[in-house]
């Protein structure tokens, strides 16, 4: 079958070549009436029918491509949101994603590596994504070409940054408990020196003290943030405190304290409540009952790196240099099962 050309576009849509040109390349300061343009991309899809990239990318100098550099992508369940964002929000704006997966604890020199492998494919923009929300050291070829940052800020705002807000997704966590009728409310902290460690910490005491509730150290412990230490934690603050609820840093964590919880006897909701953070599906809508938790807006961190990405790039050289402060996006309550008042409220 003969491939379809520009010339069977224009007469399928009853207009002149340039038009089609105009309007499938996106032309800028053209006057086309939207019905015509309509017309031309229906007679263009249903010929299967594609601008010329090659031709395209010479002519504007520009590849059309989006490097998206994400940590360990075969093993994060984040990352494969924050690669459909940015997918997503790509496709709308006719650009391609190229992704390349590094391991965090490579190192600068090992990721600035991995940047230049998309340098060398000729992007036209970097996403750059951390497995979770922390401060870098960004490689130093990053800035070659526009760049933004994914759950991560690189201190000095030298490049835009999109990250969750940690105070905003704690206070909904434990102020949702506070509304349940609790007052002895612990929390099952992280210990790294990251951001989320700080800010949902800042967002329990501050829901504390709205709500006129003394802050009782006793209440508050730390440790690695995964499953079996979330489970000794839990065991230990609830033997010591007597608590009515408990705020998880995480989902695993609070997977942790759901079996510290059956051993010692305590039913969930009815006899203690928990509250977990990340909204990891696989475990928060699996567990019985189904875990209450907060959701990490990671889908919607990757569509606004790209649209942020695409807005520099129609900007060109006109783009403002900084410093960025970062973005903040909304982490919002998933209410479940796990939420209920206290038996003596």
């Amino acid at each position: 079958m003969k491939t379809a050309g520009i010339r069977d576009v224009a007469k399928l849509a009853g207009v002149s070549v340039t038009t089609v040109s105009h309007v499938l390349n996106e032309t800028p300061h053209t006057r086309v009436a939207e019905e015509t343009r309509n017309r031309v991309r229906e007679a263009a899809k249903s010929l299967g029918y594609g601008p010329n990239r090659v031709a395209q990318a010479l002519r504007t100098r520009r590849s059309g491509l989006i490097g998206l550099l994400s940590e360990e992508i075969a093993t994060t369940p984040h990352a494969g949101r924050i690669i459909l964002g940015a997918q997503e929000a790509a496709r709308a704006h006719g650009l391609t994603l190229v992704i390349v997966s590094t391991e965090r604890g490579d190192g600068v020199t090992a990721h600035q590596a991995d940047v230049q492998a998309l340098l060398d494919r000729q992007v036209d923009a970097i996403l750059y994504a951390t497995m979770y929300h922390r401060r870098i050291t960004l490689p130093p070829n990053l800035g070659a070409v526009p760049a933004v940052l994914i759950d991560a800020t690189d201190g000095a705002g030298a490049l835009p940054a999109v990250v969750p807000d940690e105070v905003g997704g704690g206070v909904a966590a434990v102020r949702h408990l506070v509304e349940a009728g609790h007052r002895r409310i612990a929390f099952l902290n992280n210990d790294d020196d990251v951001p989320a460690t700080h800010g949902r910490l800042a967002a329990y005491r501050q829901v504390l003290a709205e709500s006129r509730i003394p802050y009782d150290e006793n209440l508050v412990g730390e440790t690695v943030s995964e499953t079996a230490e979330g489970y000794e934690l839990a065991k230990q603050i609830i033997a010591r405190s007597q608590p009515t609820a408990l705020f998880c840093y995480n989902d695993r964590m609070a997977m942790g304290a759901y079996r510290a919880c059956r051993e010692l006897g305590l039913r969930i909701p009815q006899d203690i409540s928990i509250v977990g953070f990340d909204n990891q599906e696989i475990i928060a809508a699996n567990i019985f009952p189904a875990l209450t938790t907060v959701a990490l807006p990671h889908y919607e961190m990757g569509a606004w790196a790209l649209e942020t990405a695409a807005e520099m790039l129609a900007e060109g050289s006109d783009r403002p240099a900084g410093p960025f402060e970062p973005v903040l996006l909304p982490c919002p309550l998933v209410p479940r099962d796990s939420v209920a008042p206290p038996r003596q409220a």
